[in-house]
């Protein structure tokens, strides 16, 4: 009978060492004897059973005495949940970061290799939730409280994934992001998300550069700032700087254009750090920006910079003859903001209309935003943005290789935009060679601002 045993292990509901014969009985841990064998006792024993069946086990697991003298049924799905649940349990203890661990597939596989009655998921997901939160690291609330070092800190590659900390804000870039920031720096598009900022911080800003050959946009740095001021900008861009030129036998490197929003602190402190980057400010985002209201007014950064202000005064001329006093006010703001106050060339994209949104980052924020429902921990947010950074990684090294064929890029706006303003330009030229007014430009790229209000 000893050789037909099937002996399982698992553990009862106080932790203590439990064995499962054939997938139909459990015996709790009793005593130890004195030649180190171990007696265990059915869990009936002390129900109303009170099951007398014992099971004696030599150091090595293997049976010194079996008694099987059960007075109760057989319960497959009783000691079949005591398997599953420490079968996960045990999945759970051995990972060094358990964030990583997904309990419904881990569920799924371990039903299949147990070949038995299963217990539903929903069963037992509320106690393996509180297994794993045990596991989980003591939750950050201030900054102060950030470690210094944590295997939080590694990439799935084993290299160093935290490159700097202090008071305001920590940093993580992989060596693999660093390259990116290196080679492929002729557009690095930033923003910040304010979702899925841990609760002791104000936002995590990221940022991305756009690999040509590749038409992929890829994450080069996440940093969790606690506040918005130009100083902590400043401190974050000088050491994404640094440690790019250290990474790169302290070769300069510089960014040729940097996208970010109508946000000073951050285009100061790039200009800074990088005085030679041209700041280009992105229009079309999704909020109460100015540019989603009046398409006349919108459409002025894609036409030549030169006439501007010239058909600006005719927009302001049409609705003073109309006495559209709110709209004038609103003209009023426009021109004290933006043809006053910001230099022209950083929201005009008349030169270069391949860029002009930072959807490359937006996009990126608002999956983030949707993968948390609550604002996560800290370790859940970097565990998170590690798995992010590896999963990049791989996408880069299969394309750069070969082996994941890139695709076109269907016609977007930005081409179609690009396009007519191509066809203005022409005639702009034209014109210029027929020796025409001034006049008659200006209303041409007033004619362009009518043609893009079909596009846009």
């Amino acid at each position: 009978m000893k050789e037909n045993l099937i002996i399982d292990i698992s553990e009862s509901n106080k932790g203590k060492e439990q064995i499962i014969i054939n997938k139909k009985y459990k015996f709790n841990f009793s005593y130890k004897r004195k030649d180190n064998s171990k007696v265990y006792k059915c869990t009936e024993y002390k129900k109303i059973n009170k099951c007398k069946s014992f099971i004696i086990l030599n150091d090595k697991k293997e049976i010194l005495k079996y008694n099987s003298s059960h007075n109760h049924p057989e319960n497959e799905y009783d000691v079949s949940l005591s398997i599953m649940i420490h079968k996960i349990k045990d999945g759970i203890e051995k990972s060094s970061i358990p964030f990583g661990i997904k309990i419904k597939p881990l569920y799924n596989k371990i039903s299949k290799e147990m070949g038995l009655i299963c217990p539903e998921y929903n069963s037992i997901k509320s106690q393996i939730s509180r297994n794993l939160n045990k596991k989980l690291p003591s939750n950050v609330t201030t900054f102060a409280e950030i470690p210094s070092e944590s295997e939080y800190y590694k990439t799935k590659r084993g290299e160093n994934f935290m490159i700097f900390k202090n008071s305001n804000l920590i940093i993580f870039q992989s060596p693999f992001q660093a390259k990116l920031f290196r080679e492929y720096n002729d557009d690095i598009f930033v923003d910040g998300t304010f979702f899925i900022a841990p609760k002791f911080s104000y936002q995590v800003f990221i940022t991305r550069t756009y690999a040509k050959e590749l038409d992929s946009f890829y994450t080069t740095s996440f940093a969790i700032l606690k506040n918005k001021e130009q100083e902590t900008y400043k401190m974050l861009f000088e050491k994404l700087k640094k440690n790019a030129n250290t990474c790169n036998n302290n070769i300069r490197i510089e960014p040729k254009n940097l996208h970010c929003d109508f946000e000073r602190a951050i285009s100061k402190a790039a200009k800074t750090i990088f005085p030679n980057t041209n700041i280009k400010y992105c229009i079309c985002k999704n909020n109460n920006n100015i540019f989603i209201y009046y398409k006349a007014i919108s459409n002025l950064p894609f036409i030549n910079p030169e006439y501007i202000f010239d058909i600006y005064v005719i927009i302001k001329i049409k609705f003073i003859k109309n006495n559209y006093c709110q709209f004038l006010k609103f003209l009023e703001y426009f021109y004290k903001t933006y043809l006053i106050d910001y230099d022209m060339k950083i929201w005009n994209y008349y030169n270069n209309i391949e860029h002009i949104t930072n959807n490359a980052s937006e996009s990126l924020n608002n999956y983030l935003n949707n993968l948390f429902p609550t604002k996560p921990s800290f370790y859940e947010l970097i565990d998170k943005l590690n798995e992010l950074e590896h999963l990049s990684y791989y996408d880069y090294q299969r394309k750069i290789r070969g082996i994941w064929k890139i695709k076109k890029r269907a016609i977007n706006k930005a081409n179609e935009i690009s396009v007519l303003i191509e066809r203005y330009k022409s005639i702009e030229a034209m014109l210029i060679d027929a020796k025409c007014d001034r006049n008659n430009i200006i209303n041409l790229w007033f004619d362009c601002l009518t043609d893009l209000n079909n596009i846009i």
